[in-house]
């Protein structure tokens, strides 16, 4: 589970209390195995308990998975080492994201261990949920008949080490009875420079500034026999004379615990690493903008080409682990306040589970974010290297948690791809430079990124309510909308004719329902953006080719049950696809002779794609009214389910990538043919389950009220991301902690039939559940917190900043009414608006407060 903040990289708590996968450098660093501590990063605990002689590394039993790996990296004396010592004999993991929770126990010793991870998760406070640290708390409790003597110490490799790990360059200050710095002799500006720090949240510990220099494995001999003897003793750090070997650092607290007490001692760790070189598209166009794009990181220099957003305020990792010692206790119970509230959300286990997990994306090193504030993210990470550049606009198009958990960020998004990742023509590169700036145009656009981000300019408009920003911005929409109607339908259709590049890293040849529905949808949004800009022409241009859009697939795609693609090469305008074929005989290349009488490789024809009718769940998602039958959409939602939701896969064929879902497993396939006809060379990816479509998928038939065909999905995604097999924490695709994968933060304000538009100050809100009362977290520009229907009334708490509500739309059990009720809820003073009318002399339908009076104060003062 990653402990980082928004764009500061992490390292991950694993499910038997250690930390691994140390990605500090603005770059993952870790395995795609259960094991990734190796390199030279360690950081873990030890419990000496002196009156007995045990002493143990608090840690639960190692994975036997894990046993043939260290092996390996034993071959090497600086990676790991602090494995073998002995461990508690017990453990479970719980895990509450942003919470990481490991129980640990063990026969011999007369304590319980709970040891938590977090980092600040806060939303709409980037600041705070961008702090470079992991946060680990160690609650000891006593569960004998007799006071308890311990030593519990946390002991911490240097994470600053220099360029090739040059462990000469290091340097050790102690902090005295808090904690230790470390540091190096690189220069400023170099990508090597930066701190780290160990530092104790609470209490005055004995401090070790650096451990025993010696070769081999010296270092950790040394300590274990320390510790273990009850011979622990301080240092102030650096000597200046014995600088080579491992080198760390280690803090000890000393005490005595009662039966039936606990005591807790927490510890911070903290990095800073001010300098980046990593590169990609830009004024460079040799780094091209495929899937498997290259990266450059340069060498070292006087200036980086870029710097973190929290370089610029916090100047080094002591600065860093200050801050969260001083605000520690805020940090602690806003983080939980939240918690607690997205997990009082009354939906169903799976659905919790899916969206808190997914969020651990975003502390991931999937996402990086510059000094300027501006956030940039890869599709996901692979080992040692980020996986496909550019906060790709038809990924990311999946992805709902940014931009109502920290909306101002997602706006970020938008200006990159209308401002700087545009030409004069509204051709957008659907990979964005790193650092943010003009790119290259040298590439496809993507229809579906493209298309999608003028339905999130609208999504992200209604959740800002910035008018300003939206007139900035509509002209660049417009200009992007227009490229794409010229190279796509350039004939007016109001369909995706000519050959369109998409999410599937190919080209659909003809009009399909994917790429055709958020078309529809994006000229739909253009059409009401343009209407409340006082754009009058625009709005009618739009709104009519919407229209005929919709009548065409409506006619022309919807074949009875589905939405298909018809495939089309012939008429286009164009022709390379008809050249490539031109002369073509039985003497002819296998290839040439299979597209001959196939048509165009990588197409769906006939197939049930689950993405097929994807841009009604956007429109839907964001309030957008679409001109499609929603019979249709409904018959097709449904189709994709019986034909593509599979309980057992063991009979499914797929050559391509079946470690998504695997065997006995279960998932929702990207595309079936139930009607035959399926291509020999169907779309790449085509048999493979990815988790975002799934979530995509059961969001939509959520939207349109099958619930339990929704949960099916749901749950079977997450029975195969259980812990046993994958990593609860890391839905993967093309890479680790992948992006698609926050299309499960869609499935809360679905179930809930919640949205909150700032433009009109106008909250919807409607269960797909029966149960009452029903609680759901909620989160916008303003405010975040609760919203509870129960059979008499709603009622809006927030935890923080407010919710200003002009107008109330209920949507109950296929019935749909409005209640006027100019309210501001705010924390502390809630807003409960009654179901039922009132009479007329009463006040508007709303009470503010903690109580309502019970009757009206008139009658209580003539009583």
């Amino acid at each position: 589970m990653p402990l980082g903040g928004i764009g500061t990289g992490s390292i991950c708590l694993n499910g038997h209390g250690g930390l691994q996968d140390f990605s500090l450098r603005h770059k993952p660093n870790f395995t795609a195995l259960p094991d990734g501590h190796g390199f030279i990063d360690a950081a873990f605990g030890l419990l000496h308990l002196p009156e007995s002689k045990i002493t143990k590394l608090v840690e639960g039993p190692f994975e036997p998975e894990k046993i043939y790996d260290q092996g390996l990296q034993a071959q090497g004396y600086r990676r790991g080492g602090h494995e073998g010592f002995p461990r508690f004999r017990e453990v479970s993991f719980e895990g509450e994201y942003p919470f990481g929770h490991v129980q640990l126990r063990d026969s011999k010793v007369p304590l319980e261990v709970r040891m938590t991870g977090f980092n600040p998760f806060i939303p709409r406070d980037d600041k705070h949920s961008g702090l470079p640290c992991a946060i680990l708390e160690y609650a000891f409790r006593n569960t004998s008949k007799k006071p308890v003597k311990y030593e519990f110490s946390y002991h911490l490799s240097h994470l600053a080490i220099g360029e090739n790990e040059k462990e000469k360059g290091t340097r050790n200050a102690t902090i005295p009875g808090r904690g230790v710095l470390f540091s190096n002799t690189e220069k400023p500006g170099s990508e090597s420079f930066g701190t780290a720090c160990l530092l104790a949240l609470r209490g005055r510990p004995i401090v070790k500034g650096m451990w025993f220099r010696g070769g081999w494995f010296d270092p950790l001999s040394a300590l274990w026999k320390e510790v273990s003897t009850g011979k622990f003793t301080a240092n102030a750090g650096s000597n200046g004379i014995d600088i080579d070997g491992r080198n760390g650092g280690s803090i000890l607290f000393r005490g005595k615990i009662n039966p039936g007490q606990a005591v807790t001692h927490s510890v911070v760790i903290a990095w800073h690493f001010p300098n980046s070189n990593l590169t990609i598209g830009g004024q460079d166009t040799s780094a091209g903008l495929s899937c498997s794009v290259s990266t450059s990181c340069g060498t070292d220099r006087d200036s980086p080409s870029w710097r973190p957003y929290y370089a610029g305020i916090w100047k080094d990792a002591i600065a860093v682990a200050g801050y969260v010692r001083r605000h520690y206790p805020m940090l602690r119970r806003r983080t939980l306040a939240f918690k607690d509230a997205l997990f009082a959300s009354t939906v169903p286990r799976e659905v919790i589970d899916a969206v808190s997990a997914n969020l651990a994306i975003l502390k991931s090193p999937t996402v990086l974010r510059l000094e300027n504030g501006n956030v940039w993210g890869w599709e996901g990470c692979f080992t040692t290297s980020g996986c496909c550049s550019g906060s790709c606009t038809h990924v990311w198009n999946y992805a709902q948690s940014l931009c109502h958990l920290f909306p101002a960020l997602e706006r970020t998004l938008r200006e990159q791809e209308l401002m700087r990742s545009m030409d004069e023509r509204g051709h957008v590169t659907f990979r964005a430079a790193l650092p943010d700036g003009p790119t290259p145009h040298n590439w496809h656009a993507a229809a579906d990124g493209q298309l999608g981000g003028i339905l999130k300019l609208y999504r992200d408009w209604q959740i800002s309510g910035d008018m300003l920003w939206i007139k900035s911005l509509y002209p660049k929409a417009r200009q992007s909308l227009n490229y794409c109607i010229a190279s796509w339908d350039p004939d007016h259709c109001g369909v995706l004719v000519e050959p369109h590049h998409n999410t599937y890293d190919i080209e659909f040849w003809g009009p399909d329902g994917m790429c055709s529905s958020i078309y529809i949808a994006a000229l739909s949004v253009m059409s009401l953006m343009g209407l409340a800009i006082g754009k009058k022409n625009d709005e009618l241009f739009y709104r009519e080719l919407a229209e005929r859009g919709a009548e065409y697939i409506d006619r022309e795609l919807f074949n009875g049950e589905y939405y298909q693609q018809n495939v089309r090469y012939e008429d286009l305008r164009d022709q390379s696809f008809i050249k490539s074929i031109s002369g073509v005989t039985g003497r002819s290349s296998e290839v040439l002779r299979l597209l001959k009488s196939e048509g165009p490789k990588y197409q769906y024809g006939s197939g049930c794609l689950s993405d097929g009718i994807i841009g009604g769940w956007m429109a839907h998602l964001y309030g957008v009214a679409i001109p499609l039958d929603r019979k249709k959409i409904r018959s097709t939602l449904l189709a994709i389910f019986r034909h593509n939701f599979k309980t057992d896969l063991s009979e499914h064929a797929c050559c391509q990538r079946p470690g998504y879902a695997f065997g006995k497993e279960g998932g929702l396939l990207l595309c079936s043919w139930p009607r035959g006809e399926k291509p020999t060379l169907p779309f790449v990816y085509s048999d493979e389950v990815w988790t975002g479509i799934e979530y995509q998928v059961a969001s939509h038939l959520i939207l349109e009220g099958f619930v339990e065909e929704a949960l099916s999905i749901v749950r079977m995604a997450r029975s195969r991301y259980d812990g046993h097999v994958r990593n609860p924490y890391n839905e993967y695709e093309c890479g680790s902690y992948y992006a698609r994968a926050m299309a499960s933060y869609a499935l809360l304000p679905s179930l809930a039939g919640f949205r909150y538009s700032a433009v009109e100050k106008t909250l919807w809100f409607g269960p797909k559940l029966k149960e009452r009362p029903f609680t759901t977290f909620f989160s916008t520009e303003t405010g975040h917190g609760s919203i509870t229907l129960d059979k008499s009334s709603l009622t809006v708490s927030v935890l923080e900043g407010k919710l200003e509500i002009n107008l109330v739309r209920l949507s109950l059990e296929g019935q749909e009414c409005e209640i006027h009720a100019k309210v501001t809820a705010r924390p502390g003073r809630f807003a409960r608006i009654p179901l039922k009318p009132v009479a007329p002399d009463r006040d508007p339908s709303v009470v503010r407060g903690r109580q309502r009076p019970s009757q009206p104060t008139a009658k209580r003062e003539q009583a």
